[in-house]
Parts: structure tokens; sequence; C-alpha cells
């Protein structure tokens, strides 16, 4: 498979072990990076042309997954 920007750990570099922390201790951030990946691998498969979309839903998408890093950080950066 073919390198998929984006993904959290490329994000917060600095975060990776407070990620995997997080992941298996906190139920919530657990389900924000789950939804975070799903969202940033349907992006990477429109932005490739493997699945067709509209720009309204890329635009979308691409929203839904500031929001989450944006909840996601907020998280790192609290605990």
């Amino acid at each position: 498979m073919s390198h998929v920007p984006h993904e959290l750990a490329e994000e917060f570099p600095t975060q990776t072990d407070k990620i995997h922390e997080l992941k298996i201790g906190n139920a919530h951030f657990a389900k924000l990076a789950d939804q975070y990946h799903e969202i940033n691998r349907e992006i990477h498969r429109l932005e490739t042309g493997i699945e067709p979309a509209s720009e309204l839903r890329e635009t979308q998408l691409r929203k839904e997954r500031m929001t989450l890093k944006d909840m996601i950080s907020t998280m790192l950066w609290a605990s």
C-alpha cells in the first residue's frame, strides 16, 4: 500500500508514545483516533482516485479530519 499522509504519528511525531498510551488507556481518545484514521484513509482514497466523490464530500471529510485532529491535539497536550 502506498504512503498515507497525515497519519497521527506524522502529525504529532513527538507524541507517538503518548498516542499509544492514550489509545490503550482512554476509550474516548481511542474512538477519536479510530475515526481520524478512517476519515484520513477515505480522503487518501479520494485523492488518489481509488474512490470517486464530489468536491463537497471531500471538503466535508477534510473538515471532519481537522476537527478530530484538534480534539486529539487537545487531549495529547492536556494529559
